[in-house]
């Protein structure tokens, strides 16, 4: 039976700025399981990397959740899985004070992330092991074993990592994530690191307190195929070995049906299907998912069709159309209906949901 860790309840979230208010997110609704992935892709600006801001607790200002629930299912690290004792907090994160100490626990501890652009997030003054063990320095305890006991189950007590311990930790870590020579590396700055070594270095970062979820922001963006797929193999035997949760942002579908059990289609901020991933690709409900999949090149085929487009434009924020935010584009566009009736978030089949007035008598 799979297990919520975190659980998105009608998730909005909306800038005011001085040309209006932009609905960034608007009604996002799922759950990621414990040892699960769960794929959200779409189009650049339909609100995908904002959500993952949103269960950080970092949406930047003047960003703010509007409306709806973010729900972290804690559950202590050093607990067994099997444990029938084992007590499981629900934490509201978005009623947390986004600097008070719950969240910092959460934030790093408990969800890790890896940032879109590597070279950006990763400080350009500080050495990789220095960050790494600024990471364990905040959020890593060890714990302390008292004379007799043999057991680490029934150890309450914990202390910090020392520095020597930390800077260990960081050269396992970053043999662990395939950077070469480690105990080089550890000492290396980011300018002094390729791409992809700066990719590894940010997932080192993010894995180095064992988090219970990881989430991956277009965590291969601008890598060679073959670093990409290490590092896709990296996070696939971490999960295994770790039974880590992992949200994975992409807008490539390729590596979406590769690395997801579960997929959540977002358009211009609102989530117009979710299902299994075989489901999505195979029989997927709604227009855009369709045009999405009709998109991808078809390898090894000869064809002398050209390479399937979306039509029309994404709409501005500030003007976003009236009834289905994709009637402006959509090829089944129902004149009368679509532009005037705002579809609602519904079942279509066991376990697919989808926003589409397609469906509006099933």
């Amino acid at each position: 039976m799979s297990e919520p860790l975190v659980e998105i309840k009608d998730l909005k979230v909306q800038f005011d700025v001085r040309d209006g208010i932009v609905k960034a997110v608007d009604g996002a609704t799922f759950t990621i399981n414990r040892g699960e992935t769960l794929g959200v892709i779409g189009e650049s600006g339909c609100g995908k990397s904002i959500t993952a801001k949103a269960i950080m607790q970092m949406v930047p200002k003047p960003g703010k959740v509007a409306e709806g629930e973010i729900l972290y299912y804690y559950r202590d690290k050093n607990t067994k899985r099997d444990d029938p004792n084992v007590q499981t907090e629900i934490i509201k994160i978005n009623e947390l004070d986004p600097d008070g100490d719950r969240i910092r626990q959460i934030r790093g501890g408990e969800i890790g992330m890896i940032f879109q652009e590597p070279m950006s997030s990763l400080t350009p003054v500080y050495s990789a092991g220095f960050q790494i063990g600024e990471a364990l320095n905040l959020h890593r305890l060890i714990p302390i074993k008292k004379v007799g006991d043999q057991m680490a189950d029934v150890i309450q007590q914990y202390r910090h990592v020392t520095k020597e311990e930390s800077r260990e930790i960081a050269i396992e870590m970053l043999r662990k994530v395939g950077l070469p020579k480690p105990q080089e590396r550890v000492d290396s700055y980011p300018h002094q690191l390729s791409g992809g070594q700066r990719q590894r270095v940010m997932i080192g970062i993010a894995l180095s307190c064992d988090p219970a979820m990881l989430i991956a922001d277009e965590p291969t963006t601008a890598l060679d195929v073959s670093i990409e797929a290490q590092i896709l193999d990296l996070m696939r035997d971490l999960q295994e070995t770790e039974n880590m949760a992992i949200m994975f942002i992409t807008h490539n579908l390729g590596v979406v049906a590769e690395m997801a059990k579960e997929i959540v289609v977002m358009y211009m901020g609102k989530q117009v299907e979710k299902a299994s991933a075989v489901n999505i690709f195979y029989h997927p409900k709604h227009p855009y998912t369709k045009a999405l999949l009709q998109s991808i090149p078809k390898v090894g085929k000869r064809s002398s069709n050209r390479l399937a487009i979306i039509e029309g434009m994404v709409p501005s924020p500030f003007e976003l159309p009236s009834g289905c935010v994709f009637h402006t584009r959509c090829p089944d566009y129902m004149p009368g209906k679509c532009d005037q009736i705002v579809p609602k978030w519904q079942e279509v089949e066991d376990d697919h949901y989808v926003r589409c007035l397609l469906y509006e008598e099933v």
